[in-house]
């Protein structure tokens, strides 16, 4: 039996479920009567789902379909960072949306704050983009993760390596 236990809070998504959600959202642009014919292209890189389309008006029912088939996938919203509307030739709007992955030192510092500030008998250390939770109790560990769903942080935060 250990003496102390731990947990990982990171923010992460699934990668393959990301790529499941935009092939859905293509295949339905193209057979909605609203986006069949706006030449609609959604494209996902690395780091960021790139949306080409005719105006605002299609850009934002795009997001609608993007952001409803990731909550079907069970992907957090808070992943998306949408970046500003840009113009593209022939009257056409472009929009970049960032993938957030992994936890800034920003809100690694707010969080190891708030688990000092409430929780006495616990420790938490910043490692790269995750922060590392340890306690003598698994009790400790439970209250604090329901803390931190309860903290309404603008990423997606998961719990990973529990033992």
């Amino acid at each position: 039996m250990p003496s102390t236990y731990s947990f990982d809070i990171v923010s992460d998504f699934d990668r393959q479920e990301l790529v499941n959600a935009v092939d859905q959202t293509i295949r339905e642009i193209k057979s909605r009567y609203d986006l069949k014919d706006t030449k609609t292209t959604v494209e996902l890189g690395e780091e960021s789902i790139t949306i080409n389309t005719d105006s605002d008006f299609t850009l934002d029912a795009v997001h609608t379909v993007i952001r409803t088939k990731a909550a079907k996938r069970e992907l957090s919203q808070k992943i998306f960072e949408y970046g500003k509307v840009e113009a593209a030739s022939g009257n056409r709007v472009r929009q970049e949306i960032t993938l957030k992955k992994g936890i800034s030192q920003e809100y690694s510092k707010k969080i190891t704050k708030l688990i000092r500030d409430e929780f006495k008998k616990v420790q938490a250390s910043i490692q790269g983009d995750s922060v590392r939770v340890t306690s003598k109790s698994k009790d400790d560990l439970q209250n604090i993760i329901q803390r931190l769903k309860q903290e309404d942080l603008p990423i997606a935060l998961q719990f990973t390596n529990y033992r």
